[in-house]
């Protein structure tokens, strides 16, 4: 009898964790965070559902993309519970819960590598928003 690759006690990610990540993702792409992805860790990891990953060039830009990141989260009523890195703006962490983003500089992003060690883990569908241009992406948002 073959095992059943979902261990008892977990689940998908869940439709709130979907469009918190989703909504995270969007805003870190409109302040042109890079490379953003988000990874269904909720099979893995009981802490939380979902993580959304998004690397930018220097500290200023961390900052705001993890700002935006805040306000929008905050429309949908989602305040983190808690936040790391926000002195240094390297890797800063925000853990809504549902889902934990991770904002960081390229630099610690390259060395870290997030995707490598989550890469068992499906991607959660993100907006083509995410990935166009600038213009389409303040669209999406609003």
């Amino acid at each position: 009898m073959l095992e059943s690759p979902t261990p008892k006690g977990f689940v998908a990610v869940t439709d709130r964790a979907r469009r918190l990540a989703q909504t995270a993702a969007l805003a870190a792409a409109d302040k042109l965070a890079q490379d953003v992805v988000a990874i269904d860790v909720s099979e893995r990891l009981p802490l939380t559902d979902a993580f959304v990953i998004a690397s930018a060039p220097n500290e200023r830009q961390v900052q705001a993309v993890v700002d935006n990141v805040e306000e929008k989260l905050r429309d949908l009523e989602a305040k983190p519970v808690r936040r790391e890195g926000t002195q240094e703006a390297r890797w800063v962490l925000l853990d809504f819960g549902d889902i934990v983003v991770h904002v960081m500089h390229t630099d610690e992003r390259d060395f870290y590598g997030l995707e490598r060690l989550w890469k068992d883990c499906p991607a959660v569908p993100l907006p083509a928003e995410v990935y166009g241009p600038p213009s389409d992406r303040s669209a999406a948002v609003e």
